[in-house]
């Protein structure tokens, strides 16, 4: 199993890195509206190089996913500020549109795209460096010295446990925090993976409703093939 079906399969995982939104420009640039703030269907096809029905098909099927991370479709007055902003046709009478965290939930939904691969690859590269921060090592003395006369035995008694203390924090205590903390966050993952499957499962079962999922989706391939303004059947 590709290790970036974690973030195809789980939902969880997806909204955990659903802010990294610098990635989207490590894998290639991506071309904004005149507003910066969005992209168009169009744009977010060209981006992952698939054909737009992709994209409209990717929306169908999480819509309620897409647009908890800023995935629109605009009419009316706002749709008239963007055809001002934009060279949009003036017969459009309603246009999809994404904001980057909904670009890189795309990436993270979006299958047969190599593009798509690159940018969870990124994602998954990340997160395991952040889990992977090494806990810091105290910087001061871990012993307070109390005030024993200088040169003492009490004194050198004094030194020597703190050498000894430093030394075990050093060898022993922080190198196994730091496996502690990539072991949580692999665990964290394979929760979030059988978690999901268990959803798949219930999916399955639930097979009255898939069939009137494939029954719209359908439905929306014929209003593609026929021409109509699939942005506002999606609305």
């Amino acid at each position: 199993m590709a290790i970036d079906t974690v973030l195809l399969e789980s939902p969880t995982m997806r909204a955990t890195v659903a802010d990294r939104v610098e990635v989207l420009d490590k894998v290639r640039a991506l071309v904004m509206l005149p507003d910066g703030m969005h992209v168009t269907t169009q744009g977010v096809a060209q981006y992952f190089e698939v054909d737009i029905q992709a994209i409209h098909s990717l929306v169908f099927d999480h819509k309620a996913e897409l647009e908890s991370n800023g995935y629109s479709v605009v009419s009316g007055q706002r749709l008239s500020s963007f055809k001002e902003l934009s060279a949009l046709s003036p017969r459009v009478k309603s246009l999809g549109v994404f904001t980057r965290r909904a670009v890189l939930n795309v990436a993270m939904l979006l299958r047969d795209s190599e593009v798509a691969r690159q940018v969870r690859c990124y994602l998954l590269d990340a997160e395991e460096n952040r889990w992977r921060q090494p806990v810091d090592n105290p910087s001061g003395g871990v012993v307070d010295n109390p005030p024993f006369a200088p040169g003492s035995v009490d004194e050198a008694v004094a030194r020597v446990s703190e050498r000894v203390v430093r030394n075990v924090i050093h060898t022993s205590v922080t190198p196994l925090l730091n496996a502690l903390i990539v072991e949580v966050g692999n665990n964290s993952r394979k929760l979030d993976a059988m978690g999901d499957r268990v959803d798949r499962l219930e999916r399955i079962v639930l097979d009255d409703e898939e069939k009137a999922i494939a029954r719209r989706r359908q439905r929306l391939l014929r209003a593609m093939d026929e021409g109509k303004d699939v942005e506002e059947l999606l609305g």
